[in-house]
């Protein structure tokens, strides 16, 4: 088969809000690009967008026949649709017209395990495959995403100079780097949105004990996270959570600035399904990972509306008291606000830790060899979860690539050392005053169980070996063990010797 003249650079497949703005970045960038989608008005959408943003250069194809003849060889394709069987049915479409050595790279939030499957599939037609991960959102795709692509390395090498200048970029360059074989670029955005899970648990539970135990208006809370966006905690989800707070309810086209939207929003949260993955293989990794569970949990819950509207009725008929437990009147906000912001600070340490001790136990599982300071690189500009203290753990890994945890870094363990202190009043402060926060408890947990060279596991383990006979180990010898614990406790009972 022929290209066509004037063959385009790269192709892109999939043409919703993601799928334009990323392949309005390509052609910005001075990359001629072909674009397609089997609804034919998306594709025209798109080229009237490319006309109307300075001329981009873009086409636009009716088939995937003259989409992929379209682009100069070796050609490379990205498909930004819905995970699972319609990147199946889009990779059907186009494979008949594609040759040896041409590459398709898969944009979209895909379980790991069929990215390897499609990988293997493609090879064994001579084509080449890559699972790339696209984090920040339409705004990201337009104007600077950051980009994870994981499969066959060649795949990489061909479109390197082209997701270079898309990517997002920081100090240390841009936001794109090839992460690994196989499925790692996927895995890897995958616990990308775990940790993100767990950052907007944190902050939504930094903002209910504000608002509702330190008594913070919509209005003090803006102020509070632009505030915090100057300092450590400086984000992307900070930042926008500054701005959301200032944001007036204009329902109707009257914005009064008397309600804020914000209050206004139905507390159910959606999600779509890779922070499920992340705590499915947390556990089937043992790798404790608490706070984005609890974050997932959380989702659960708000999902369940008209059951806790109910329990909240049935609990104060049996004398629960309406309203919080606590009040804000015997708080002092200016200690309040400062406790948060530690107790956050350190409860992120703790979420981030958990997400690259879980990416390092795949990559020692499927010999991928990744790069965890590389990888907070990548992270720092463009996706989601970017946010100043990257720029440590980047360092932390520098220092020491085989460090077991985040919290051992020794200038992460000074900082939580620092905050523990604030940490836990926040935590007790929620407790005390009937207001969930299992994400920051979550997380403190796992710093006080992680610091502690003995935990009462030995119990659990002698409750183990009583019932089931699954043995033990002891501290003072080696070896396994089993104890015949009724038999022995019934002997001292009958022979009268005290406990």
């Amino acid at each position: 088969m022929e290209a066509a003249a004037c063959a385009s650079r790269i192709g892109l497949a999939g043409l919703a809000v993601m799928g334009q703005n990323l392949a309005l970045n390509i052609a910005e960038k001075g990359f001629p690009i072909s674009v397609y989608n089997r609804t034919a008005s998306k594709t025209e959408e798109t080229v009237r967008r490319a006309q109307a943003e300075g001329g981009l250069p873009l086409t636009g194809h009716a088939t995937p026949r003259d989409f992929v003849l379209s682009i100069k060889r070796p050609r490379s394709i990205v498909m930004l649709v819905k995970a699972g069987a319609p990147v199946d049915s889009l990779i059907s479409s186009l494979v008949p017209f594609l040759e040896p050595g041409d590459a398709i790279i898969d944009g979209g939030n895909e379980w790991y395990e069929n990215t390897e499957r499609r990988l293997e599939d493609a090879a064994s037609k001579g084509l080449l495959y890559l699972g790339m991960g696209v984090s920040g959102g339409e705004d990201g795709a337009r104007n600077g995403p950051s980009l994870m692509p994981g499969g066959h390395k060649e795949a990489y090498t061909n479109v390197q100079s082209i997701l270079s200048k898309i990517a997002a970029q920081v100090d240390d360059g841009p936001c794109v780097t090839y992460v690994g074989p196989g499925g790692a670029g996927n895995f890897v955005k995958m616990v990308h949105n775990g940790i993100e899970y767990g950052d907007m648990q944190l902050i939504s539970e930094a903002y209910d004990i504000l608002k509702h135990v330190g008594g913070l208006s919509n209005d003090e809370l803006a102020r509070v996270f632009d505030d915090w966006n100057r300092g450590e905690l400086e984000s992307f989800l900070i930042e926008i959570t500054a701005d959301i707070f200032s944001v007036p309810d204009d329902f109707n086209g009257s914005a009064s600035g008397e309600h804020h939207l914000v209050d206004r929003i139905l507390d159910k949260t959606g999600m779509k399904g890779t922070g499920k993955w992340t705590v499915q293989q947390a556990a089937e990794l043992a790798i404790a990972a608490p706070t984005i569970a609890a974050s997932l949990d959380s989702r659960y819950i708000s999902g369940l509306k008209d059951q806790r509207v109910a329990a909240e009725t049935a609990l104060q008929r049996a004398g629960l008291q309406p309203g919080l437990l606590g009040g804000s009147s015997w708080i002092d906000k200016r200690r309040l606000v400062d406790d948060v912001r530690q107790a956050l600070y350190a409860s992120k340490i703790c979420s981030y830790a958990q997400g690259m001790n879980l990416i390092r136990a795949k990559s020692n599982e499927k010999g991928w060899d990744l790069d965890l300071g590389e990888l907070a690189i990548i992270w720092k500009g463009g996706c989601i979860i970017r946010a100043r203290f990257l720029d440590r753990i980047k360092n932390a890994y520098g220092r020491n690539p085989n460090l077991a945890n985040l919290i051992v870094d020794e200038e992460f363990a000074q900082e939580m050392v620092q905050r523990q202190a604030a940490w836990r009043r926040v935590v007790g402060l929620a407790v005390e005053s009937g207001v969930g926060a299992p994400g920051m408890s979550a997380s403190l947990s796992y710093f006080d169980s992680y610091r502690r060279s003995r935990l009462p596991a030995n119990l659990v383990q002698a409750q183990r070996d009583y019932f089931g006979a699954h043995t033990y180990e002891r501290v003072d010898k080696p070896g396994s063990f089993h104890t015949e614990w009724g038999r022995v406790a019934r002997e001292k009972r009958g022979a009268g010797v005290p406990n």
